[in-house]
C-alpha cells in the first residue's frame, strides 16, 4: 500500500513539473516578436515561424489602392491662340517631335505684317529728324547705345521670320533640313547680340549725370515702341511648341478661325521622355499616402505586367474626382486626394491610359 501511494506523488510530482515547464514555454512563444527566434528546440523555431506566416497573411498587401491616369512628364499641355486668326498652315502632324519654340500652327499675318512695315517707316523718319539735332559726350554715347540695342531687335525678329520659313518649308515642301539648323544657329547669335547690347545700354544709362532726351529723342523711343508692338503681333500669329516634346493630337484644321480662348484647343502637345500617373486617392486613404512612397501600376492593356515609380507630389488639398469610375458612384467618391507618380524607366504606357495604382505600405517611403 505504501509503495502505491509513493508511486502516486512521484507521478504527481513529475505532472506538476512538466506543466510548469509548458505554462513558461507557451508564455515565452506567445511573447516574442514575429520574425524573433526562440532559442531552443526545433519544435520552437517552427511553432515561430508558424506565427511569423500568420502575421504576414494578416498584414494587407498594399497601403492604399487608387485610380489614375497616364500623362506625359510635364503633363499634357493644350495649345490655343493668343490672338484671333484664321489658320493657314498647319506643319506639325500627331507623333511628330519637335524643338521648343518651333511653329506648330501660323496664322494669318497679312495685317501684321503690314503694321510691322508702317511702323518701321515711321522709326527712320524719327531717326533722321533725330540725328539733326547735334550731340556730344553722354548725350552721344546714349543714342549709339539705344541705336545698336534697335538694330538687335530688328536682327532678332528678322531671324525668327527666316527660321520660320525654313521650318515650314521643311515640314510641308520637303525643305533642307539643313536650312533649318543654319536658322537656328542665326537667330541663336541675333538673340545673344541683343542681350550683349541691352547689357552695355543699361550700363550707359547708369552713369551719373546723363541729361534728360530730348523732343526728337523721345519721339523716336516712342516710334521704336510701336515697331516692338508691331513685331509682337506677328509672332502672335505664330502658334508655338512650348517646350521640345511631341505633338499629341492636332485639333486645328485650315481655314478655320482660332479664337483665343482656353476651350478652344488647337494642338495637345506633351514631353514623352518620361510618363507619369495622375492618381486620385480615395480621402480615407490619405494619411497612408507619403512622398517616394514606392508603387506599382497596372494596365488592362497589359494584364501580366507590373510598372513601378514613387510618388513624386501630393495635393494640400481634396478635390472633386476628374477620373469617371467604372462601377456605380459611391459617397466617399466625392472628394479625393489628388497624387502625381513618376514612373520608372520609359514603359510602353499610353497617354491618357487608365491605369490601377497600388500604393506599397510606409515602410518603403523617403523620409523626407
Amino acid at each position: 500500500m505504501g509503495n502505491k501511494v509513493n508511486s502516486t506523488v512521484v507521478t504527481l510530482a513529475i505532472a506538476g513539473a512538466l506543466a510548469v515547464a509548458v505554462g513558461f514555454y507557451v508564455n515565452r512563444v506567445s511573447w516574442a516578436p514575429v520574425g524573433e527566434h526562440v532559442a531552443s528546440s526545433g519544435t520552437e523555431t517552427g511553432s515561430n515561424k508558424k506565427a511569423a506566416v500568420t502575421a504576414a497573411a494578416m498584414r494587407p498587401t498594399w497601403a492604399a489602392s487608387a485610380t489614375g491616369r497616364v500623362e506625359p512628364k510635364s503633363g499634357e499641355v493644350r495649345v490655343t491662340a493668343t490672338t484671333p486668326g484664321r489658320i493657314v498652315t498647319i506643319p506639325v502632324a500627331l507623333n511628330d517631335s519637335v524643338k521648343s519654340g518651333d511653329v506648330l500652327l501660323r496664322l494669318d499675318d497679312e495685317d501684321a505684317m503690314t503694321k510691322v512695315t508702317a511702323a518701321t517707316a515711321e522709326e527712320q523718319v524719327r531717326v533722321r529728324e533725330r540725328d539733326e539735332e547735334e550731340a556730344v559726350g553722354l548725350q552721344l554715347e546714349r543714342r549709339k547705345a539705344e541705336d545698336a540695342v534697335a538694330e538687335a531687335k530688328r536682327a532678332v525678329f528678322a531671324a525668327q521670320q527666316e527660321l520660320d520659313a525654313a521650318y515650314i518649308e521643311a515640314r510641308t515642301k520637303n525643305g533642307a533640313e539643313t536650312a533649318v539648323d543654319n536658322a537656328r544657329t542665326k537667330l541663336a547669335d541675333t538673340e545673344k547680340k541683343l542681350d550683349d547690347e541691352l547689357t552695355k545700354m543699361s550700363t550707359v544709362l547708369n552713369k551719373g549725370g546723363m541729361p534728360l532726351p530730348t523732343r526728337l529723342e523721345s519721339a523716336l523711343t516712342i516710334s521704336r515702341t510701336d515697331v516692338d508692338a508691331a513685331e509682337l503681333g506677328v509672332s502672335h500669329t505664330r502658334i508655338r511648341a512650348p517646350f521640345d516634346g511631341t505633338v499629341l493630337n492636332v485639333i486645328a484644321k485650315e481655314g478655320e478661325v482660332a479664337a483665343p480662348s482656353p476651350e478652344n484647343t488647337l494642338v495637345v502637345f506633351g514631353d514623352l521622355t518620361s510618363m507619369k500617373v495622375r492618381a486620385e486617392v480615395e480621402e480615407r486613404d490619405a494619411a497612408k499616402i507619403r512622398k517616394g512612397q514606392r508603387v506599382v501600376v497596372r494596365a488592362d492593356a497589359y494584364p501580366n505586367q507590373d510598372f513601378e515609380g514613387k510618388v513624386d507630389s501630393i495635393a494640400q488639398s481634396l478635390s472633386p474626382p476628374n477620373i469617371v469610375s467604372r462601377g456605380p458612384r459611391r459617397p466617399n467618391d466625392v472628394e479625393v486626394l489628388e497624387v502625381l507618380i513618376d514612373l520608372d524607366g520609359n514603359p510602353p504606357l499610353l497617354t491618357g491610359m487608365r491605369v490601377d495604382v497600388f500604393f506599397k505600405h510606409d515602410a518603403t517611403a523617403s523620409t523626407n
